[in-house]
């Protein structure tokens, strides 16, 4: 093998055998790691608590919602999954932004995407408290988010193969409760058994003022927090530098989204829907939660609340993991603090997940200052990031197919259907989904959180956008371009 600038890692391997990344990571997510990291990114606290409001919203039509948002959020996993096989990093939002859009671009994303991260940690750790105390209301809401960040710190400081296997056992939880509320739920509307039998139907999708019983206005609006359910989808990128096989592994996990879309969220809604009368859902009903309620099934709310639990501490998890690895690719740029760009002896980026966790810790202060309000102040700042991270992986990739056209670069070995054309359709949807944003007044807040946070990134790039990137992380340290390995 020949190369071209390389620059190696020096940090001490992990005892784990696996040959390290370019990046320097160690290559130790199996297929199942990944497989189940891109299944868990997919179910969310959006759908075990979030769907309640917006089907009071948009009634039964909030599975049209779901399954239409589902085929914008797969174009854009295919548009990023081809960017990936072209080059597979880590980091890779930013690292695309930087050699399609420009190197502020590439500062910006990575900033953003580690915002996004972070308010999300703070809300899961609210949300992961609010649920502890359903079973235990003496402790107090803020010890069991500190207790939560605290452990989950510890996880992702010991190896990336420790945080696969933590992730896979969420996600396994989170699924096999999808399912049997599935699978129960078609028992009651064929066999007719539990007390829902005699009310369980079909018709229950139309018979209530219809399928949109609000208006295609009213269903419209709850697009944003549709799209919202489905952030961390896109986490299957950031894995990238640390899969064993890339080129196997990535386009599994991004081809079996469309299925898990259908099951976990068309799937479970048709059958609650069907189950339960769309009137019964309001603000803070988990759909899951009145439907066990409504057929009658001993502790449903605890085994419910326990699902929701691990859903809210899967989503920190990996919001520690991205943070951490997007922060040492800042770092290696010179667009963020030195330190952040360094290694643990487990080929962890330490720094950076702390710094990370200790902006998270800032939920922990809220739970314990406003702790009834701690949730609302942190989560819609999520929305607008996350669309912001989806609009430049649409941009980069039909800046590639333009290159690819030329003849400027090589084609991906696993090409997005529909090429830039079905990009511009997903970068379309997205600016709608920002109008209607614009246009709810409890949203709004998120866009002028958003305006002073292009501030501040508009200040932090004047300080550090001219700096000379660092050596190591496979960067040429005169160049700043990423250092790539040819074959022969």
């Amino acid at each position: 093998m020949t190369t071209e600038r390389v620059t190696a890692s020096r940090e001490p391997d992990d005892g784990g055998g696996a040959e390290p990344s370019e990046e320097g990571y160690q290559r130790a997510l199996g297929s199942r790691h990944v497989q189940m990291i891109a299944i868990g990114g997919a179910i969310g606290v959006g759908l075990f608590m979030g769907a309640g409001a917006n089907i009071a919203k948009a009634g039964p039509s909030i599975i049209v919602m779901y399954a239409l948002a589902g085929v914008v959020v797969f174009l854009i996993m295919r548009a990023l999954g081809e960017l990936l096989l072209y080059r597979p990093v880590s980091g890779s939002f930013a690292e695309y932004a930087r050699e399609f859009l420009g190197p502020f671009y590439g500062f910006a994303t990575g900033w953003t995407y580690w915002l996004m991260w972070v308010v999300t940690g703070m809300a899961e750790l609210t949300a992961a408290a609010i649920y502890v105390h359903f079973w235990f209301p003496a402790i107090p809401q803020w010890l069991s988010a500190l207790v939560f960040l605290l452990t989950l710190f510890g996880v992702n400081l010991i190896s990336v193969r420790i945080f696969g296997e933590v992730e896979f056992w969420f996600s396994m939880i989170k699924v096999t409760a999808i399912i049997g509320m599935i699978v129960i739920g078609l028992g009651v509307l064929t066999l007719g058994f539990s007390e829902a039998g005699d009310t369980a139907t079909t018709s229950n999708l139309w018979i209530h003022g219809g399928v949109f019983p609000h208006g295609v206005g009213s269903s419209l609006m709850t697009l944003q927090g549709v799209m919202f359910a489905y952030l961390a989808v896109e986490l299957v990128g950031v894995t990238a530098g640390e899969s064993e096989n890339p080129e196997k592994t990535l386009p599994k996990a991004i081809n079996t989204l469309p299925w898990r879309i259908i099951t976990f969220y068309v799937g479970a809604l048709t059958v609650i829907l069907c189950v339960v009368e769309w009137t019964e859902f309001g603000e803070g009903v988990s759909p899951f939660v009145k439907a066990f309620a409504v057929i009658g099934i001993p502790l449903g709310a605890s085994v419910v609340n326990f699902v929701v639990l691990t859903a809210a501490l899967s989503s920190c998890n990996s919001g520690m993991y991205s943070t951490g690895r997007m922060l040492r690719d800042l770092s290696t740029r010179g667009e963020a603090p030195a330190f952040l760009g360094r290694l643990n002896s487990r080929r962890a980026p330490a720094p950076g997940i702390a710094l990370s966790v200790l902006c998270m810790g800032v939920g922990v202060v809220l739970n314990y200052l406003v702790p009834e309000k701690a949730f609302g102040y942190v989560t819609s700042v999520a929305t607008v990031a996350c669309i912001w991270t989806w609009s430049v992986i649409l941009v980069c990739h039909i800046r590639y197919r333009r290159e690819v056209t030329a003849g400027r670069l090589p084609r991906s070995s696993f090409p997005a259907p529909g090429g830039a054309t079905l990009s511009w359709v997903a970068l379309a949807f997205l600016g709608m989904v920002v109008v209607l944003v614009a246009l709810d007044a409890d949203a709004r807040v998120s866009l002028y959180v958003g305006a002073l946070w292009a501030v501040a990134l508009a200040a932090g790039w004047t300080v550090l956008g001219g700096r000379t990137p660092r050596a190591g992380a496979g960067l040429d340290a005169s160049t700043g371009e990423r250092v790539r390995r040819l074959p022969g």
